[in-house]
């Protein structure tokens, strides 16, 4: 078994596909308006390799903070594979003003750093 996607409620569909193909080198689909559910709007991320996908999704009750489909995730980690893509990747966030925690070893042996898409959701990225 394998997970097909993740989905991921966020308020600007449009900023979150840019963080995901600017930092990430996801390829970015059309969006999908839903003819059932007003407002519902999503697309899907690909992300280079082996295809994981992801679910960007949004509509007008996202905003309401007591709505159950509200934005975000507890959090997602994208393995890079390797310590220095670690690094590069936790540069080009810190220079976009994205990152959240430097690159680090954590207490339980991950290497890892945590960057933010636009609307605060973490990204963790490690090895």
């Amino acid at each position: 078994m394998r997970f097909a996607h993740v989905a991921l409620w966020t308020r600007d569909l449009d900023a979150a596909a840019a963080f995901w193909r600017v930092y990430f080198g996801a390829e970015v689909g059309a969006e999908y308006h839903s003819r059932r559910r007003a407002g519902f709007v999503s697309r899907f991320v690909t992300l280079p390799g082996p295809g994981a996908h992801i679910e960007l999704m949004t509509g007008p009750w996202v905003e309401d903070a007591a709505a159950p489909e509200r934005v975000g995730w507890g959090h997602v980690a994208v393995s890079l594979g390797c310590i220095a893509a670690v690094d590069a990747l936790a540069e080009r966030c810190a220079a976009g003003g994205c990152l959240v925690s430097p690159p680090r070893r954590t207490g339980d042996g991950f290497y890892e750093a945590i960057v933010a898409m636009p609307d605060g959701t973490p990204v963790e990225i490690t090895v």
